[in-house]
Formats: structure tokens, sequence, C-alpha cells
């Protein structure tokens, strides 16, 4: 895909984000390409939603993020408007979504803007809510102190119409998750569940997520739900914390809403969509989760490795009883032709092609002398 404009998202915080942000710029510069710095802003500022911050880019088809997951997914929010594609460049501890190391990103531009990378990819989340999300005055610093600015409230999608029951259409595109959490740590938030228009069990929890299979490596993860594989297409719901017996994350079909009703009586909730607090919810207020027809576009040089890298993100080891065994080898495939049969399955390269599996990158050091400035 030849590169006409790019957007340039950077993690400000991390000096090698900032040096390879100029390599970036620099290559634009020498290729005729407009490249423009988005989702940028300074304490006490506000930060523009996913359409305006297109408009201000003037619309790139491929948006660089410069960090690690979280940078990627403030790119991802802004590409997912306009189906750009999404470069990762890899600074972060424990990513799955970043593709290149920091020093291999010129060379990784070169292979979008000469048609020699793919494109994968990934079903996101949308919304529609009993009313248009809002933020309270003074909520906002209360609950995000210590860091940047929040995102504003989403804007309403033009499929919002009023009065006929379905609420209004939010124009959200997540990537990870949308998470319902309580406001008060003395007060959890009750909800009723339903999946597929059909009451699943009202909950009293400390938080409720609804994840992609993308976003189950995220918090779905962390609160003890399943890993599933990017390439399915899902909606997984798991329960944070809940009071009750059947704690246990439901997989769902990809068109299958899952609606969240806040019960009279409980307290406040707040709304995130990929970590970002986006809205409050009162009792008696609703939102609906659902797979949307848009796609996140992620620029892929190789094939990737998932499953080795879920490995070593999660430094998972061994059991100890197999250890007389010895070390599994990496792969599990022969060599020779794949059978008839099998030809439709997604399987690793043969040990002869090693060099098309994706190795995950290598982490970047700055020169010598900028390293002794940063001390």
């Amino acid at each position: 895909m030849p590169v006409r404009r790019l957007g340039l998202v950077v993690h400000q915080g991390r000096p090698l984000a900032v040096q390879a942000a100029e390599v970036v710029r620099e290559w634009c510069g020498r290729n005729g390409i407009g490249c423009t710095d988005i989702d940028v802003w300074k304490q006490h500022e506000h930060r523009r939603g996913g359409m305006a911050e297109l408009q201000h880019a003037g619309s790139p088809d491929l948006v660089v993020t410069l960090g690690g997951d979280g940078t990627f997914l403030r790119g991802a929010r802004i590409a997912a408007k306009n189906d750009a594609a999404v470069l990762g460049v890899d600074l972060g501890k424990v990513g799955f979504l970043t593709e290149v190391a920091c020093s291999d990103v010129e060379a990784a531009l070169e292979a979008v803007h000469n048609g020699q990378a793919t494109i994968e990819e990934r079903m996101t989340l949308t919304m529609r809510a009993s009313r248009p999300l809002e933020i309270p005055t003074g909520m906002d610093a209360l609950l995000r102190f210590g860091h940047g600015p929040s995102l504003p409230p989403p804007g309403l999608r033009p499929e919002t119409t009023e009065g006929d029951g379905w609420g209004v259409a939010l124009d959200v595109t997540a990537l990870n998750d949308v998470v319902l959490e309580k406001l008060a740590r003395d007060h959890q938030v009750s909800l009723g569940v339903y999946m597929a228009g059909r009451l699943l069990a009202s909950y009293s929890a400390d938080a409720v997520i609804v994840a992609t299979p993308t976003g189950s490596t995220a918090y779905s993860f962390a609160a003890g739900g399943p890993i599933l594989s990017p390439n399915m297409e899902a909606v997984v719901f798991t329960p944070v914390a809940p009071h009750m017996t059947f704690n246990r994350t439901v997989v769902a079909a990809p068109d299958e809403p899952v609606g969240l009703r806040v019960l009279p009586h409980s307290g406040q909730a707040a709304v995130s969509i990929d970590g970002q607090l986006r809205g409050i919810l009162d009792p008696g207020d609703w939102i609906g989760v659902f797979g949307s027809v848009r796609r996140l576009r992620l620029v892929r040089l190789r094939p990737t490795d998932f499953y080795g890298r879920l490995r070593d993100r999660f430094r998972l080891t061994d059991a100890p009883a197999t250890g007389i065994d010895g070390e599994s080898d990496s792969v599990f495939r022969p060599d020779t032709p794949v059978p008839a049969d099998m030809a439709h399955l997604r399987l690793p390269p043969p040990r002869t092609a090693v060099d098309q599996i994706v190795p995950d990158p290598v982490p970047c050091e700055l020169p010598a002398e900028d390293a002794a400035e940063q001390s």
C-alpha cells in the first residue's frame, strides 16, 4: 500500500520513542509523505476525539505508534475511524499488538510503502446506550488523578434515532474491551446482564468486562478470563470479583450483543473503553456492547507467532515433572508437504523457513552518550 499521509503517535515519556519519531519524520520527508503528530496533549489540555484527530491529521492512511500496547491503542482508536492501517513499533514490556523493533522502523516503513507487508484484520466492539455518555464536572479530575487528560465522552453516530427504544449509537470503536466498574470502594455495581437479549444473571461485582479476542490477554485475562486466539471472532464477558457463586467467563458469538443495565439500587458506574474513562452511568441507565462492522487493520510484515509470544510475554514455564523429558521442540510439524486434508489449517512454516516467523522485537538501547544524559 503506497503511503500518502502518515499519522504519528509517540510515547513522549520514552526517550527511544522520541528518537524513533525523528527517524519516521525524516523518512516521510525523503519520500514526500505528509506526517502529522496525533493524540498530542499537555497537562490540563483537552484531548480530541477520534474523528477530530483524523481531521487534524488530514485523514492519514497509515498510523505509526511508538511505544507499548497502550500507545498502540491510542493510535488504533483514531485509525479505525478511517480504515487506516496501524503499524506498532515496540517499546513496551508486555506487548501483543506491536510489530517491529525501533531499530527496524525505517525498513518496516519501506516494506509497507512498497507493498511488501500484509494487512491483518481484527474484530472491534461498538456500543449503544440509553443516553449520551457524560462525565460530571469535577469527577474526571478525581478519577484520573496523576494521569494525563482524558478523552471526551464519545459522540453519536448517524445511526442514532430518538425515541425508538434502541438508545443512541455511540461513536465507539474498542479494540480491547469495554468495562463497566464501580465508583465507590464500599459499593459494588449491580447490573442486569443480558446475552443476545436474554437475561443471564443479575451481578453485584467490582466490574464487568466485555472484550474482543484481541483484548482477552488484557484486563479480562487479569480477571481470570480465558485467552482467545486473536484470529477468532467472539465477545468475551468476564465479571470482576462478583459477589455470587457464578464467577465464570461467558464466550458469546460475535453477533450476540451484551446488554448491561445498572439496577435501581446500584451505585454509579464508570464506563471505560480500551482503558480510557469515557462516561458515568446512573441507576436505570444501560449500555449495549456488540461486534462492530469496523475492523482494525494491523500491518504485518511476516506471519506472526502469537503462541510463541504468549509463552514469552507471560514467561510460561514447563511443569517440573516434565524436566526429565528434556526441553520440548519449539515447533511441532514435519518439514514435508502438508497433506490435503490439513491444507486449510493455520500451521507454522517448516523449520527450513524459520526466517518467515516474526521473532519478538529485540529491545533497543539508547546510544551511550544519550543514555548518560537521561540518567
